[in-house]
């Protein structure tokens, strides 16, 4: 077994809010250049040299890119001009084992940018000729500065998983008993009545998880049953198959990006399904008190929970990877769009930032003790959702500013944000709030 256990060394970051002149500037190259810049000047004063990591391009969609390439010093760059981020060194055991070929462009010195020669004037003159972008057909990185809270879907029973599809234009509650179906209308209004209600065969059943399909025409679910319920949403909502599994209560549920593979997690062990053929590939365990939690990136899959530490395993081989103590209970797995990165949330608030390839780690810590933590990163990967307990938290990627802050009057149980960014939902005792993002 190729095993590796991780100590719990981690670059420290501080979750800020944007100073009064920073707002309202666009994100650009150049910007995030001079920031990055100007990070690696301050860390260098604080803590010496730093060696800059080289980037790995990767074939995904330009809106998350830069979340996808992002270096230790870019994680912070703004909070550094607030002199409010405390950025802590990997020990140096760690730094030591960084993986080979991870050095610094050939000819510069550590922390120093390579010299470039200067454009020949044929070049100049070519750019110079080159008519402006008209600022309409430009696509800008954004992130919401508000929310607006716009309706309540009144489920009658706590809210325990819900979804978002941006495709079917609706929202699905799921709890005891039934899912409740709302359509867009239902989202700007306080007492609107659902569009349908799907009964559970087991009218004792509780839905404790839910996931959509990346294409978000079909929703899986997992709970108390012990089977696992494959729905088609479109046209309209449907029971494709029933999953037999073989525990008594699914947790959580992860869904790979190519839609092939189901990840249920149970107390002690996850299942692994083929969906495309409906067909239980392996029942693989895992540490009895770290199986609260799964996500899937790539060929990794990763699970935590009441014993503090993460795993990651091999898809292929299902051998496991990796081991990082993370001191406190986790509560919630997730992955930005490019699954390069990995959000874990902890009972003590804190939010664990770990590359899934590479050793960089950093822990955002709050310290304080909840019964619920959510995460929801956005599908443009520039923002994510942080609920703890009765607050909500919308947080810039990779910068950690504080975009808004929401308190609600009961716990929050779970959230969603919807694929193309204009709504979030929450669902908490018996209802789900539904806010409307501003740019």
């Amino acid at each position: 077994m190729s095993e590796e256990k991780e100590e719990a060394s981690f670059s420290i970051l501080t979750i800020y809010d944007e100073p009064e002149k920073r707002r309202n500037v666009p994100e650009s190259p150049g910007i995030s250049s001079q920031h990055e810049h100007h990070a690696q000047s301050q860390l260098g004063e604080a803590c010496g040299p730093l060696q800059q990591l080289p980037r790995y391009p990767r074939q995904h969609d330009l809106a998350y890119q830069e979340m996808s390439c992002v270096s230790p010093q870019q994680w912070a760059p703004q909070a550094l001009d607030r002199s409010e981020l405390q950025a802590t060194q990997l020990s140096e055991a760690e730094s030591e084992e960084a993986e080979p070929g991870l050095s610094s462009p050939p000819g510069s010195e550590v922390g120093q940018p390579c010299p470039s020669p200067h454009p020949s004037e044929e070049v100049l003159s070519f750019l110079r000729a080159i008519p402006p972008v008209p600022d309409e057909v430009v696509v800008r990185q954004m992130t919401p500065h508000k929310s607006w809270k716009i309706g309540k879907l009144r489920h009658g029973k706590k809210v325990h998983s819900l979804a978002i599809s941006s495709s079917t234009h609706h929202v699905y509650t799921c709890g005891h008993g039934y899912i409740r179906v709302w359509d867009e209308s239902a989202l700007h209004a306080w007492d609107h009545a659902p569009q349908a209600q799907l009964n559970l065969q087991d009218r004792q059943n509780c839905v404790l998880t839910c996931k959509l399909s990346p294409d978000e025409q079909s929703l899986i679910t997992g709970g108390l049953s012990q089977t696992l319920t494959l729905w088609d949403l479109a046209p309209t909502p449907r029971i494709r198959a029933q999953l037999a599994s073989t525990g008594p209560m699914c947790y959580s549920l992860a869904v790979s990006s190519n839609a092939q593979i189901c990840l249920a997690c149970f107390k002690g062990f996850v299942e692994i399904w083929d969906l495309q053929n409906q067909i239980l590939i392996r029942k693989h365990e895992v540490p009895i008190y770290g199986s609260r939690c799964v996500d899937i990136t790539g060929n990794k899959f990763w699970t935590g929970g009441e014993d503090t530490r993460l795993y990651s395993w091999d898809l292929r081989n299902y051998q496991r990877l990796q081991q990082h103590d993370l001191q406190h209970e986790i509560l919630s797995i997730t992955h930005d769009p490019s699954e390069e990165w990995l959000l874990v949330g902890l009972r003590m608030s804190d939010i664990v930032i770990l590359h899934t390839h590479r050793r960089e780690k950093f822990k955002a810590v709050l310290q304080k003790y909840v019964y619920h933590h959510n995460l929801k990163f956005s599908s443009c990967g520039s923002y994510f959702v942080s609920t703890l307990d009765e607050s909500i938290r919308c947080l810039a990627a990779p910068s950690l500013q504080r975009l808004f802050q929401i308190e609600e009057s009961t716990d929050i149980l779970c959230c969603d944000v919807s694929s193309d960014n204009q709504y979030l939902v929450t669902g908490s005792k018996n209802s789900a709030t539904v806010y409307q993002l501003l740019y």
